[in-house]
């Protein structure tokens, strides 16, 4: 068997979000590039095995065994992993542990295509509000970046990947490249007008995801079929995944190189260079060890795995992790806090239904603590909110005591209908909130495991106080009726948003990363995932992963054919 290669023009480490737009344009850009994945081998189409199953095809309908969710304990905490036709994305915690001083819920994938397949699809920009947060609250550092610096990526990146969408001319909000928005139905309709009405400043639009409508053709891809089965792989391309867009554009170039099974575990750094030279791997499957060589390494492996990789990379040079100069390697760690909002019923829309199962939420943008806009609230930075509003179906629970015509036909006729909204708040960036490498309790290739030390503080918590008052009063004022608030425990993690522990800035003493993504002492190694993050605003941030890579991409190609890498 021909073995691979060892040198390359680039290397990749992670396929997911990040990695498969970082592959797409270094490739097109003509480098030979190699594309490390931890993971196992995953193809489009072909490997969603669960897409086209009803309820009844599977062997315990919706539940799980009691074995499989001893292997996804921590997995399991989201809801999805334990579901027959989701848990196969997400990892086995007995194989693949980590260790919490407090709670902390990391969701992963591994697998090619990573958490492009099972992602929520909400696609939000940032703008000069977030990125000019921590210069305007005297907190952290500032981001190195402005938006106008980002505007163009935003624009590339939703032109390719296709986001439904509905521009508002909002400041806080940026409008983008949209494809036809996904509309309301009644009840939200109803909700967004009593929200117009009573509440200047407040507005509720169609949420904007990463889903194709319209006619707008797309490579290799379709509309989407409504069928809101996301989460078991989409076999029509409809929402964006890595595995059935960036990283097909990169294998069509002929330059890429995909190898899963392949942990990367600390990259090879060059002290009389100054540079990085490759990475270290491990086969997951054969324990074999190797070593891959490249002019230009992208850390794309999720913002906890990136860091990982960094701090693993110890040498006399950096004895702390490659780039740590300023010790913020692995701090930092932000999220968005969820599971706080409130949910109602509403009586007179009876005569009315929907169309198709629409995959996406209904979005009410931040509108707490905006510039030129006094506020009585007790904490900084803001939320939004995310909900749908539904009938229910035949699944409903029949307080009848009916068998057979009767109760047929009570099923028959759709329930009644139900609404809820629930917030995704902001975390600031904390320094003493943090992960760190544990060599003492080592996985089964004897890596050391991954510990978290993270938690809320005083900021979210008065800001989860508002966001549950601010839901029941938009419902109140819109007349619905059963208004029920809710403030379930959200330990960072749940919001599958993690970021930040390697962060941004403009002095090499206080940051990871420059404006660029490179490491300030490193310059051939870019990290690219959610690690680079200095804030994380209240908006979904892969649209932002996304420009970011591909930019800094695009800058990293420039720079060797300069001779600067």
């Amino acid at each position: 068997m021909e073995k691979d290669p060892v040198t390359y023009d680039a290397i990749v480490i992670g396929s997911g979000i990040s990695g498969g737009w970082a592959a797409k344009e270094l490739c097109e850009k003509g480098l030979k590039t190699l594309v490390l994945e931890r993971g196992r081998k995953v193809e489009h189409i072909k490997d969603y095995t669960t897409a086209f199953m009803d309820p009844w095809d599977f062997k315990h309908r919706s539940n799980c065994t009691p074995e499989e969710l001893a292997r996804q304990e921590k997995q399991a905490r989201t809801g999805y992993a334990i579901k027959p036709e989701s848990k196969q994305w997400f990892v086995d915690d007995i194989d693949h542990p980590y260790n919490e001083e407090k709670p902390f819920s990391w969701i992963r994938g591994y697998h090619v295509g990573g958490r492009s397949i099972m992602w929520g699809r909400q696609s939000y920009r940032m703008g000069d509000l977030d990125f000019e947060a921590n210069l305007r609250d005297g907190i952290a550092v500032d981001w190195p970046v402005r938006y106008k610096d980002i505007e163009p990526w935003y624009d590339l990146v939703e032109t390719h990947i296709g986001v439904t969408g509905q521009n508002m001319g909002l400041p806080q909000l940026p409008d983008g490249k949209f494809l036809p928005p996904m509309p309301l139905n009644c009840v939200e309709e109803y909700l967004a007008d009593s929200i117009k009405k009573n509440f200047n400043g407040r507005v509720m639009m169609p949420g904007r995801a990463a889903h194709i409508t319209g006619d707008k053709p797309f490579k290799g891809r379709s509309k989407c079929q409504l069928r809101d089965r996301c989460i078991r792989g989409c076999p029509f391309g409809a929402y964006f995944s890595s595995l059935s867009s960036t990283l097909p554009y990169a294998a069509e170039t002929g330059n890429m190189t995909l190898r899963p099974n392949s942990i990367v575990h600390s990259i090879i750094y060059d002290e009389k260079k100054g540079r990085a030279t490759g990475v270290r791997v491990i086969d997951t499957e054969t324990k074999e060890s190797f070593e891959f060589f490249s002019k230009v390494i992208f850390c794309c492996a999720s913002s906890v795995a990136s860091a990982g990789i960094l701090l693993n990379s110890r040498s006399d040079r950096f004895p702390d992790g490659l780039g740590n100069d300023s010790g913020e390697l692995g701090h930092n760690v932000m999220d968005h806090h969820l599971g706080v909002g409130a949910k109602a019923t509403i009586d007179g829309f009876e005569d009315k239904y929907y169309k198709g199962r629409r995959p996406i939420s209904f979005y009410i943008p931040r509108y707490r603590n905006l510039p030129g806009q006094k506020d009585n609230v007790d904490f900084i930075r803001g939320y939004g909110y995310q909900g749908k509003a539904s009938r229910e179906n035949w699944e409903r629970s029949i307080p009848e005591l009916a068998i057979g015509l009767p109760i047929k036909e009570e099923l028959t006729r759709p329930g009644p209908w139900s609404i809820g909204i629930g917030g995704f708040g902001e975390i600031l960036p904390y320094h003493d909130n943090r992960m760190y490498l544990d060599y003492d309790r080592a996985d089964q290739w004897g890596l050391p495991t991954i510990t978290f030390d993270c938690e809320l503080k005083d900021n979210e918590l008065k800001m989860r106080k508002d966001m549950k008052e601010s839901a029941v009063e938009m419902l109140t004022a819109a007349g619905f009726e059963n208004i029920e608030s809710f403030d379930r425990e959200s330990p960072l993690g749940l919001g599958i948003h993690e970021m930040g522990t390697a962060r941004m800035g403009r002095d090499p003493k206080t940051s990871v990363l420059n404006g660029f993504n490179q490491v300030h002492a490193v310059p051939n190694v870019f990290v690219t995932d959610g690690a680079f993050m200095v804030s994380a605003a209240c908006q979904n941030p892969s649209l932002s992963y996304m420009a970011f890579t591909a930019r800094a991409a695009n800058y990293a190609v420039d720079q060797l054919k300069k001779g600067e890498l």
